[in-house]
């Protein structure tokens, strides 16, 4: 048994709601589901999942479909949070007091979310909290710290592993923008500060932009084939996206973090 330490960490407004993750989810069962799929311990951290536990429920129901044997801890710094959570406790579901130090026994989790946490901090803490995360990560583990609306419409996240930051994706649902730089309000900590001139996200976001006007004769075959018409003009003019249509369908794109670095 690891020592008992303080907890890492603030309570945080805790607020959610059912479903507001299933972006993120998609994206952890979908193209990252290989490393649940090969872990030799099949743990996945939701790290402050909030004032009710529905995401962590959501996230072993989800990942059970990659991986019958998922065990998915939800983590919480409030006590009285991880008290109401118990009832909720199942097999390969459970739930316990902590923050950023990760008091999982020693084990280490293949995957560890957190989502709107860190936006809750300062700009200067977050790298400490995504560097003790990262140390405590299997091999080949992943942290994402991402960040969305009320109900999920618009998110995004930053993907980490033991190199640090590799990727940015940004998910939004078709109607819920006018542009795609409508996102910018839900950047993780890392970036939300960044998207003024000069910054590279703040140049992705308006490349985004220019790619989805010129994408309008698109609009008469819907929402969903500008968005693909945006994807390719911007892969067209460099940018390092990750993924291909698959995943653009979806209203998602992915790219390498050199690309939206802060200076």
């Amino acid at each position: 048994m690891q020592k008992q330490q303080k907890p890492v960490g603030n309570v945080t407004r805790g607020t959610t709601n059912p479903n507001r993750l299933r972006r993120v989810d998609r994206w952890l069962a979908g193209p990252q589901g290989w490393r649940l799929r090969r872990a030799a311990d099949p743990l996945i951290i939701d790290l402050g999942y909030g004032a009710a536990p529905t995401t962590a429920v959501e996230l072993h129901t989800r990942l059970g479909r990659v991986r019958s044997d998922v065990e998915v801890m939800g983590i919480e710094i409030d006590p009285a949070r991880v008290r109401s959570a118990k009832s909720l406790e199942r097999s390969g579901l459970s739930f316990r007091q902590g923050g950023f130090e990760l008091p999982v026994d020693g084990r280490r989790p293949v995957m560890v979310r957190a989502f709107n946490v860190l936006r809750q901090y300062s700009e200067d803490e977050y790298r400490a909290h995504w560097d003790m995360v990262v140390s405590r990560l299997a091999p080949g583990g992943i942290f994402v710290d991402g960040t969305c609306d009320e109900i999920g419409r618009r998110s995004t996240w930053v993907e980490l592993d033991s190199t640090g930051p590799l990727s940015l994706s940004i998910s939004l649902r078709f109607g819920a923008f006018t542009l795609p730089s409508d996102v910018a309000e839900r950047l993780p900590k890392a970036l939300i500060h960044r998207n003024i001139s000069g910054e590279k996200v703040h140049a992705l976001l308006q490349a985004m932009d220019q790619a989805w006007l010129e994408a309008a004769p698109q609009a008469s075959y819907g929402n969903r084939q500008r968005w693909l018409a945006m994807c390719e003009n911007l892969r067209a003019a460099g940018w390092p996206l990750l993924t291909g249509p698959a995943r653009w369908r979806l209203g998602e794109i992915t790219v390498g973090w050199d690309a939206v670095a802060p200076s």
